[in-house]
């Protein structure tokens, strides 16, 4: 067990490098943060402080704690390397998701960290076996998937590797439950469980706004007044923005063997390949410009409430899917759709109150309609719905 005198390291002082560095220090750790780049760090720390301020003023923390928890703040500079990162208990790497970029870090990593420090990745999609044949020690390997921002979102998704110690997963799910988060554990598979269970809300939203069905405006309506969401599918890919999610819908698809569940949207490829990435530059699938008026949707309930049947039914297949596969628990993964997308109600959950029979018959009415795989039932679903049993929840 990691306590809270011991020190923490993290690689990467972007939004969620800081956000976790954030996490940490608050719970009382010595925190070393460290970035290939100079300016990346300086931004960092006034990006901490500058949060701490506001949990001052809102009354959250106060003034002694927040000052306290900055100075347990150490930045290492590019120059020095990962040297300083040699005392950490557990370092988490938030670095670009780009698997050689990883790898070369975690080599690096070993050869400077204790035996016992627990090395952890915030990969989102990537293999953590991978990442763990990089070092002489996969068993101290471990995913610590964190949602952004990491300071407000609860949800993270612990994912041991295939060669990852009961002890290390046992250890850093400890560490992260003591810092107040939500822990799921979820397999070393493509997407974990919210990356993976998530895409067919972004991908049949694409779909059906692709045949003609609706447009983007009538989509997010219905989405978010028939079926509850926070936001529509099309403003979320927008706030998220098209460089992260379309990269992850292909991520997911090329690991699963170009899986048609999983396909990406020559739409939203589109959009990536001009540089609309959304709100981050004043334009994606919507325009942000002052100037621009926002599109009017139809406000149809009949329309609205097959077009979130449709997306439900896929969201609720590839839910009943991932328990099938052992991919998570039901309860775990009913928890991390709540807790890590704020989904407004488990997908196990809505798919019973629906009905197991009413989803399987909207999936086979798509599947006969488009003659494509992407609709397959998943085995569970059936069984389901021919012997009248409840999803496992």
């Amino acid at each position: 067990m990691i306590s809270q005198e011991e020190p923490i390291g993290v690689i990467g002082a972007g939004a969620m490098g800081a956000g976790i560095a954030q996490v940490a220090l608050v719970k009382g750790h010595r925190v070393v943060l460290t970035d290939a780049h100079q300016p990346v760090l300086g931004k960092a720390r006034a990006g901490i402080e500058k949060a701490f301020a506001r949990e001052v003023g809102k009354g959250r923390l106060t003034s002694e704690a927040a000052r306290d928890a900055l100075a347990r703040l150490t930045l290492a500079e590019p120059a020095e390397g990962l040297g300083r990162l040699a005392m950490c208990a557990m370092v988490i790497e938030a670095i670009i998701e780009r698997l050689d970029v990883k790898l070369e870090t975690f080599r690096a990593l070993e050869g400077v960290v204790g035996r016992d420090c627990i090395l952890a990745t915030n990969t989102s999609s990537l293999s953590v076996a991978s990442i763990g044949a990089a070092c002489e020690a996969p068993h101290r390997v471990i995913g610590v998937h964190f949602f952004n921002p990491a300071p407000v979102m609860p949800l993270v998704e612990i994912v041991p590797g295939v060669r990852t110690s009961d002890g290390v997963t046992h250890d850093a799910r400890a560490l992260i439950d003591a810092w107040g988060k939500v822990t799921v554990r979820a397999a070393d598979t493509p997407g974990f469980i919210v990356n993976r269970i998530a895409r067919p809300f972004y991908g049949e939203a694409l779909r059906i706004m692709e045949e003609g069905d609706a447009d983007i405006a009538t989509i997010d309506w219905a989405m978010r007044e028939r079926g509850g969401f926070r936001m529509g599918p099309f403003e979320l890919m927008d706030f998220i923005g098209h460089d992260v999610n379309y990269v992850v819908t292909e991520s997911v698809w090329t690991s699963m063997y170009y899986d048609p569940r999983y396909r990406p949207a020559l739409s939203q490829k589109r959009l990536l390949e001009a540089g609309l990435l959304g709100r981050k530059t004043g334009r994606g699938f919507y325009d942000y410009a002052a100037s621009a008026v926002a599109p009017e949707p139809t406000r149809d309930e009949a329309l609205g409430d097959r077009i979130v049947q449709r997306i439900v039914a896929m969201l609720v297949n590839e839910a009943v899917d991932a328990v099938h596969l052992h991919v998570a628990s039901a309860a775990d993964i009913e928890v991390a759709m709540t807790r890590g997308v704020n989904y407004p109600r488990g997908l196990l959950a809505w798919g019973n109150a629906l009905g197991p029979a009413t989803i399987l018959a909207e999936l086979e009415r798509l599947q006969q309609e488009t003659g494509e795989d992407r609709y397959r039932p998943s085995p569970l679903l059936r069984r389901c719905a021919r012997d009248g049993m409840a999803l496992p929840t």
